[in-house]
């Protein structure tokens, strides 16, 4: 009767507490990372008696946490992933929308500053038509520094974005190393330690990537993407923000660990973290440096252009647009006090990439600050000459020395957007008119006329002294007395910086020529040029118009949202399914559950009823005793 009772009293006890397992279960069903339990039952060593051993009930041996680390391995790498290219993906679409809508966009108010112009060409000498340049001019430049304001207000957020990240990764790993150490001194942690500790693995690989690894005694070492240590046993290393060593308003992302610090990039860190420096490298600063370059392509093209007119004054145009040198950061850690001054040698062969430049201690050397890979350049650097690197002139102030690995970052159209501005505000300044015309001596008797003249060289210190053509016979020429020179119909002629085609047939003693143009023309000449510099191809060796790269600007933005929106639907299904994956394994099925607990119910009744049963037994017994 003893034996009938302690089966019973075990049977109750255990599936009391296999009842509120299957109740914890139910309670944890939205807790985030939770694995179900389920006990496990032992029969309990038995009593012998002289006919052989019998059973004395139940005991539970283990409460075992439902889990597969292949699953949760899974889960971890596809979450670290999807939350890397839901960021870059979110950054790049806002990129996206700054730049091809109209509103916000620069095609709206290019179009219209070269409309402007076209239509200056047709009306030089109206006041209205010039006071439209310059407004359109100053909407245009208004807009690339409005976008060059949202970039950098991007740049701003990645910076925000590090710093709060790197913090919640410190907090993050600090707490697993700890739940390492209480997991480690446990024979038997509890499920529910074990749960908080993926869950919280899970929230560290979504900002830096990664995957962790259990070792001997139950801990957990977790990595990140790149393979650097976040949490190694109970030891937690910690992440911090750096500021870059040539552009020191931007952060980098370092990790300290034993006293060391590891600079880390885009290869190194997946998740939150890797998205927002991958955003910052690969889609941030190449657009904002492309813009640069157009910027810097107008003022440099518009300029040139520019400065072969003639305004209402008389006097040769001057620079329409204005802009700084172009940008070169020196490293923090450069031991001389080498100062380098920049300027745009070539617009063609202008390139946005940043170099980084390096003082070897006898010559300089360019390279991809990126990828390592060495970059073509000419000169050593001095006033007569210059270094040249994709179109940029480089030369050393004087009285300044390089130190030997002296570094510099060369960003050839970094901030040029921002820094764009118009250079005049007198309308009659625009320089629409040729500098120079030609003229016809009225006494002329043969057929001879000159076309086509063209300004060649706007800075010829002669440009616009007065030029005699006079024809000693049908077949020769002098220019203002010199030569004769052999005449051919149709042949170009080119003097003080300008050239003008011969043709006809012009007689002995016809004169004509070439002088300024002078104050108040309604000639048009320059203001035609101008109004087509959109659809000159000038980029990249002479293959691509100012038009072309704008509509380029926009594609590379557009391509780059839309790459990664594609990744991050893709990397979501595949998360999907390895959630699905570990939830098929850990995840409280309530129909099971209910299920469970109708069989426990109704075993811990019948434990119940053994016990009364064994109570009925005694009681008669007493009284059968009482007797």
């Amino acid at each position: 009767m003893s034996n009938l009772l302690a089966t019973g009293s075990s049977a109750l006890i255990a599936f009391q507490r296999a009842l509120s397992t299957v109740g914890h279960n139910v309670a944890n069903i939205n807790t985030p990372g939770y694995s179900r339990q389920r006990v496990e039952f032992e029969s309990r060593d038995g009593t012998y008696f002289g006919y052989g051993y019998q059973g004395n009930g139940v005991q539970i041996v283990d409460v075992r946490r439902m889990a597969d680390s292949l699953a949760t391995s899974r889960l971890l790498d596809s979450g670290g992933e999807l939350a890397r290219l839901q960021q870059l993906s979110t950054l790049s679409t806002r990129m996206d929308q700054l730049f091809s809508e109209k509103a916000t966009g620069i095609s709206a108010p290019w179009s219209s500053f070269f409309d402007s112009v076209n239509a200056l060409s047709s009306n030089a000498a109206g006041s209205a038509d010039r006071e439209s340049v310059l407004a359109q001019a100053n909407a245009l430049v208004t807009r690339f520094h409005q976008i060059d304001k949202h970039l950098d207000g991007l740049d701003i957020e990645v910076n925000a974005g590090l710093t709060a990240a790197t913090g919640e990764v410190n907090r993050l790993a600090k707490e697993i190393a700890q739940l390492n150490g209480r997991i480690g001194g446990s024979t038997s942690p509890s499920g529910d330690l074990l749960d908080r500790r993926d869950q919280l693995i899970s929230e560290l690989v979504g900002y830096t990537g990664g995957n962790a690894v259990v070792q001997d005694g139950g801990l957990v070492n977790v990595f990140s993407a790149g393979g650097q240590p976040l949490v190694v046993g109970a030891t937690a290393s910690t992440l911090v923000t750096v500021p870059d060593p040539y552009r020191p308003e931007r952060l980098q992302v370092a990790l300290e660990t034993n006293g060391q610090r590891t600079t880390l990039d885009k290869r190194a860190l997946g998740g939150q973290i890797g998205g927002l420096i991958e955003f910052r490298t690969t889609v941030l600063d190449p657009a904002a440096a492309e813009l640069g370059r157009v910027a810097t392509s107008l003022a440099q093209t518009f300029n040139a252009g520019h400065r072969a007119g003639m305004d209402q004054y008389g006097q040769l145009g001057a620079d329409f647009f204005s802009l700084p040198a172009p940008r070169i950061s020196s490293n923090a850690g450069n031991s001389g006090n080498a100062v380098l001054q920049t300027s745009v040698g070539s617009v063609g062969a202008l390139n946005a990439q940043n170099v980084l430049l390096r003082f070897d201690g006898a010559a300089w050397v360019a390279t991809n600050p990126d990828t390592g890979a060495s970059i073509p350049m000419t000169g050593t650097g001095t006033a007569t000459d210059p270094l040249v690197v994709n179109g940029i002139e480089l030369r050393l102030a004087p009285g300044t020395t390089p130190g030997t690995n002296d570094r510099f970052l060369l960003q050839p159209t970094a901030g040029a957007a921002g820094n764009l501005g118009v250079a005049i505000t007198d309308p009659a300044r625009i320089a629409a008119a040729t500098p120079v015309k030609t003229t016809t001596d009225l006494a002329n008797t043969g057929s001879g006329k000159l076309s086509g003249l063209t300004v060649t060289d706007a800075a010829n210190a002669n440009l616009l002294a007065p030029v005699d053509i006079d024809f000693l016979d049908a077949t020769q020429y002098t220019i203002n007395g010199t030569g004769p020179f052999p005449y051919t119909p149709g042949q170009t002629v080119a003097y003080n910086g300008w050239s003008v085609v011969l043709d006809g047939a012009p007689a002995a003693g016809d004169s004509f020529r070439v002088g300024p143009t002078g104050a108040n023309s309604s000639d048009n000449g320059n203001a035609k040029l101008l109004s087509n510099l959109d659809d000159a191809r000038v980029l990249n060796g002479g293959t691509l118009t100012l038009n072309g790269a704008i509509g380029g600007l926009t594609t590379q933005v557009g391509s780059a949202a839309r790459q990664a929106d594609y990744s991050a639907q893709a990397q979501q299904v595949i998360h999907d399914q390895a959630q699905a994956s570990r939830d098929a394994i850990s995840g409280v099925n309530l129909d099971e559950e209910a299920a469970d607990l109708m069989r426990l119910q109704q075993a811990y009744q019948a434990a119940s009823q053994i016990i009364a049963t064994a109570d009925t037994l005694f009681q008669s017994l007493l009284a059968a005793t009482r007797r």
